[in-house]
Formats: structure tokens, C-alpha cells, sequence
């Protein structure tokens, strides 16, 4: 192993043990950046090893953050985090929660399969993981313990509904993952949508399944009113200006009739004229919705240039060929290949975010992928299909990061708004089965690629 190779091992290495000293990842990983720079720097100056690195290797950063923030495609990002957090602001969701439950109320976990029928909705309007999980907490939560809920089927329902937002457009993950592999953002968007509902319609299945297998788990209200034409047209009624906006937001960007950054925006005034319909605005919601939207989009934006300057070092020593170099070398075959980086991706969602999953390893694994040869029918419609397949079983498999210890962010954004008599390993209990569910909607995408490609195929054709 030469000189560049042990700078490379030593790089991820350090990102690892970084992490865990609480500093912030996007200073990890800008630091560790420039300090193997200077590190590469001296071993050529010094004992002439070659690696190809010096101080210009860092003034490339600043062109490369130029092209960041120059790109229209992430206007999008904080626009749709508006979007998502305006929506939760709204209270568009309280309205569906009670007239869903009425329409779901005489079914053996009815309330259950209502909070995962408002995580799709939520999922399809905000994408903003940790809002639409302490939202549904804050909502159901109560009345599940109060009707007799098993705790771990409650606590599981609401996370990994909560959690679907990072797959289902408009998702602020599949509009970064589009930007860095340079494929387009509505074939994307639109290769999810099966994905996504089949990965919801699964939760609602277990969850029934478990109210007929396991009636105390899941009991029926006694309260329950029978289902009539009311509850119906009630239930029509508050999801119409929801439906209306996903429609307009997803239904333009597949027509080709605005680009993802102009429907963001569509999407940012919808959800605010949601919030003055419902009567919901003010000027100190705007204010909140505002300064949200400014941190996480701060928190993302840092995290880019950290990474910038983390992936470029790393490529000027040989990274990318040293990974694809061992990846294509596994004597797995290209399926096999694949398999093996999910589960890679997977091990990864344990300890690090979506974001630098997503920022430093999906470019490194570009070439990789291109170069299994797979044949992956586009009907001559979508660009890159084998591309827009893989990156979609990546979603998938990062979903299960938020969901997964010890870095699980919707574990804890539940625990926080979760009454102090319900554990940690409550809620580690609950989201088992639906980690499950997860990884088995994988293996069912690794196998169909068309469950992907089919939507985007037959409306552009």
C-alpha cells in the first residue's frame, strides 16, 4: 500500500474517532481536510512521496463552494424546508388526525394505521424528519396510551411514520443526492413515489396484521362511531388543500412545466396560504418558520463546504480509484456488488447522518456503479436509469438511520416529547419490526428495479 493509499485509510479513520468528540461534522470534516493536505504537502516536500497534494490542492475548495452556492437546483433546499415547516405550522395535520381516526376508528388499530396514513401525507407535503415526527407524537401519542396501546407498537408507528418524509418527494435528501451524482431531480422524485407508498402501504398491513394476531396491542375504542357519508366528506374535505398542493408542487415538476427550484417556491406560498386558510398565521409564525428554515439550511449548506474540502483532498490521493478498485475487485458479481454497499450504507446509518453518507460516499461510488455494466431497461426515456435504481435503494437504506442507535434522530426527537414514564429501549422495541419492513422493501427494490424506473418510463414515454 503506498504513501496515498494509507493518507486515504487514515482520513476515514480520523472522520470516525472525530465524530464522537461531540465537535460539529461539517468542522470534522473541513479540519481533517486541510490538515492531510498540509500532511500530503510535507510528505512531498519532505520525503518526496509524491502525493500530489500542496496548498493550491486547498485554494480548488474555494472554486468548488462557488459552484455550490451558484447552483440553482439547492435554491430548492430551503425553500421546500420552509415548505415542510410552514405546513407542520399550518395545522393542517391536526384536522386530518381527527377526521382520519373517525374514518379509521372502528378498525382494530385504527389509530395506528391513522398516523401512518398522515406520515405519507406529511411525508409528500414537508420532508422534515424531525417536525413531522414530534408532530405526530404530539397528536397521537396520548391518545394511544389512553386507549390501551401496546407502547412499543405506538412508539414504532410514530417514528418510522415520521420518517418516510426522507424518502417520499418532494425530499430534500433525494434533491441533494440528484445535485451530486447529476442526474435529474423529477426522475428522482418520480422513481420514489412507488418506492414510498409500497414502504407505507407495508406499515399499515404489519399494523393491522398485528391488531388481528394481537387485539390487546391494538384495541378498538369503545367510543368508536360507525362509518357513515359524513365522516367520508369530512375526511375529503380536510385533505383537499393538502392533496391540492402535493398536486401542484409534484404534478409540475413531472409535467416539465416548472423546474424542482420554481415548484419549491410554489410549494413555500401554498403552505403559507394553507396557514392563513387555516387561520394559523402570524407574523411570529412566519418569524419562527423563518429562522427554522435558516438553521437547517445553514446546519446542510456548512456540511457542504466541510465536505467539499474533505472529498477533494481525498480524491487528489487516488480515493475514488482505491474504492472503486476494491469494490469492482469483490468476486460478488454486479448485484452482489451492490448488496455489499448497502449493507455498508446501512452499517454507516449507525453512526452518521444521511448528509455525509450522502456528500462524501454516494460520489466516490458513482464510477463504481457505471462500471458494473448494469442493465437496467430505461426504455429509452430515463437518463442514467441504473443510476436513478441505486440511488433510490440508497434512500431506502438511509431511511433505517433514523431509526437506528446510537444515532437515530427520530429515537430521539420522540423521546423528547414522550411522557418521562417511556424508556429509550420502549421506543428501541417498537421500531425493530419497521427496520424490518425497511430492509425487506429493499431486498423487494433489489430485485424489481422496475418498482424505480416503471413511473418515470411510462410518463415520459
Amino acid at each position: 500500500m503506498d504513501v496515498n493509499h494509507i493518507l486515504v485509510v487514515a482520513m476515514f479513520i480520523s472522520f470516525i474517532v472525530l465524530l464522537f468528540t461531540g465537535f460539529p461534522v461539517a468542522y470534522v470534516l473541513a479540519g481533517i481536510g486541510v490538515v492531510f493536505a498540509f500532511i500530503g504537502f510535507l510528505a512531498d516536500s519532505y520525503f518526496g512521496s509524491m502525493t500530489g497534494l500542496d496548498f493550491n490542492t486547498l485554494g480548488l475548495v474555494v472554486n468548488r463552494i462557488y459552484k455550490i452556492m451558484d447552483n440553482w437546483i439547492l435554491v430548492a433546499l430551503p425553500m421546500f424546508i420552509f415548505m415542510g415547516i410552514m405546513l407542520d405550522k399550518s395545522g393542517v395535520a391536526e384536522r386530518l388526525m381527527g377526521s382520519m381516526q373517525a374514518l379509521f376508528g372502528r378498525v382494530r388499530g385504527g389509530l395506528a394505521i391513522t398516523v401512518t396514513a398522515i406520515g405519507i401525507i406529511l411525508a409528500a407535503s414537508t420532508g422534515i424528519i424531525g417536525a413531522s415526527v414530534v408532530l405526530l407524537a404530539v397528536m397521537s401519542l396520548p391518545t394511544m396510551i389512553k386507549q390501551g396501546y401496546a407502547m412499543p407498537l405506538a412508539l414504532g408507528t410514530i417514528a418510522s411514520a415520521g420518517t418516510l418524509g426522507i424518502l417520499i418527494p418532494p425530499s430534500i435528501m433525494l434533491v441533494i443526492m440528484a445535485d451530486q451524482m447529476a442526474i435529474s431531480v423529477g426522475d428522482l422524485f418520480m422513481g420514489a413515489v412507488i418506492p414510498g407508498l409500497m414502504l407505507g402501504s407495508m406499515y399499515i398491513l404489519y399494523i393491522f396484521i398485528t391488531g388481528l394476531l394481537n387485539p390487546q396491542a391494538a384495541p378498538v375504542p369503545d367510543n368508536a362511531k360507525p362509518l357513515d357519508f359524513k365522516i367520508v366528506a369530512r375526511v375529503l374535505i380536510d385533505i383537499l388543500p393538502t392533496a391540492l398542493l402535493i398536486f401542484v408542487v409534484l404534478g409540475s415538476i413531472f409535467a416539465g412545466i416548472a423546474t424542482p427550484t420554481e415548484a419549491s417556491g410554489i410549494g413555500a406560498l401554498g403552505a403559507t396560504l394553507l396557514a392563513i386558510y387555516n387561520k394559523n398565521f402570524t407574523f411570529k409564525v412566519l418569524k419562527e418558520v423563518s429562522i427554522g428554515t435558516y438553521g437547517t439550511t445553514a446546519y446542510i449548506f456548512a456540511i457542504f463546504i466541510g465536505a467539499t474540502c474533505f472529498a477533494l483532498v481525498l480524491r487528489e490521493l487516488g480515493g475514488d480509484e482505491l474504492i472503486e478498485s476494491f469494490l469492482t475487485g469483490l468476486p460478488f458479481g454486479p448485484y452482489g456488488i451492490i448488496a455489499f454497499i448497502l449493507l455498508i450504507i446501512f452499517f454507516l446509518g449507525f453512526f452518521l447522518d444521511w448528509i455525509e453518507i450522502t456528500l462524501i460516499v454516494l460520489p466516490l461510488l458513482a464510477p463504481v456503479i457505471s462500471a458494473l455494466g448494469l442493465d437496467i431497461d430505461g426504455h429509452g426515456v430515463v437518463d442514467n436509469p441504473e443510476l436513478v435504481w441505486f440511488l433510490i435503494l440508497v434512500a431506502m437504506a438511509l431511511q433505517t438511520s433514523f431509526l437506528t442507535p446510537p444515532v437515530g434522530f427520530a429515537l430521539f426527537y420522540l423521546k423528547g416529547v414522550c411522557p418521562p414514564s417511556v424508556k429509550l429501549s420502549d421506543i428501541y422495541k417498537g421500531v425493530i419490526p419497521f427496520i424490518l419492513l425497511q430492509l425487506t422493501a429493499l431486498v423487494i427494490l433489489l430485485f424489481w428495479p422496475q418498482l424505480v424506473i416503471w413511473l418515470p418510463a411510462i410518463t415520459y414515454g
